[in-house]
């Protein structure tokens, strides 16, 4: 993370990027409610990575290190506000479910249409009462820092459908299973199983944001099916692929539950 920005922003913010597409480590002096309208933004810090689809929000702490990576052709828009706004008294980057007024009060906001100053307070103090209303979601991947663990997400970030036991991937890495089992729920705060589910969902959002089909996005996280697939998929973002491939993230979708914490 060495040359960081320190990157000023206007109040209102859009930018279009391309799939594939990187913003580089910045961080800001103030805080951002990050939404992809259309797309999938990968936000990451040196602790942990958020997976934003268009139903979510992700609120990203002033002073707080991070990068975008685009997935799929992505509309990011975001609203800053200052030091004092912090509704919910977040300090590091949190994804939010989206309710429909929130969705439309942020896309005022990053329209570049000369809003009066009154007009645009008045409607960024409707997005911080929208904000007390919405629920924080455990929407992210924790990144160890044991360089065990970190050998051992390398092997699974290259190949996510890696059925090896946690044992195995001990043997490969060079820690019995009770220590990477401890490990993982010291510095991540949940199971392997639960870590692994959360790094093969992440992987596929980005699959399916660049168009893969529900069968083979399964069959490249893990799954032993599309079924099984399908059913945590519903339970992390209260939506099937299917669906969700089929509305080619364009449009917002409904409020699903918290992430699973199933292997």
């Amino acid at each position: 993370m060495s040359g960081i920005r320190h990157n000023p922003l206007p109040d209102r913010s859009r930018v279009l990027l391309d799939h594939g597409e990187r913003i580089d480590w910045h961080d800001h002096a103030v805080h951002q409610l990050i939404h992809p309208s259309r797309g999938v933004l990968l936000i990451s810090t040196a602790v942990g990575e958020w997976v934003v689809p268009p139903h979510r929000a992700v609120w990203v702490p002033a002073h707080v290190a991070h990068a975008h990576t685009a997935h799929g052709a992505t509309d990011m828009r975001c609203v800053t506000f200052g030091a004092s706004d912090n509704p919910l008294r977040l300090d590091r980057p949190t994804v939010l479910a989206v309710t429909p007024l929130l969705r439309e009060a942020v896309a005022v906001l990053s329209a570049d249409d000369g809003l009066p100053a009154a007009h645009r307070r008045h409607i960024e103090l409707v997005v911080l009462d929208q904000l007390h209303r919405v629920e924080p979601l455990r929407a992210y991947l924790p990144l160890p820092a044991d360089p065990r663990l970190r050998d051992v997400m390398d092997l699974l970030r290259a190949d996510p459908a890696d059925p090896r036991t946690l044992t195995a991937l001990g043997r490969a890495v060079g820690a019995s299973e009770r220590t990477l089992s401890r490990l993982f729920r010291d510095q991540t705060g949940m199971t392997f199983p639960q870590w692994r589910t959360q790094l093969r969902l992440h992987h596929a959002l980005t699959l399916l944001a660049a168009g893969a089909r529900v069968t083979e996005t399964a069959t490249a996280c893990g799954w032993s099916g599309p079924s099984p697939f399908i059913q945590a998929f519903r339970a992390a973002f209260g939506t099937t692929p299917g669906l969700y491939g089929r509305q080619d993230l364009r449009r917002p979708l409904s409020s699903g539950s918290t992430d699973p914490s199933g292997p």
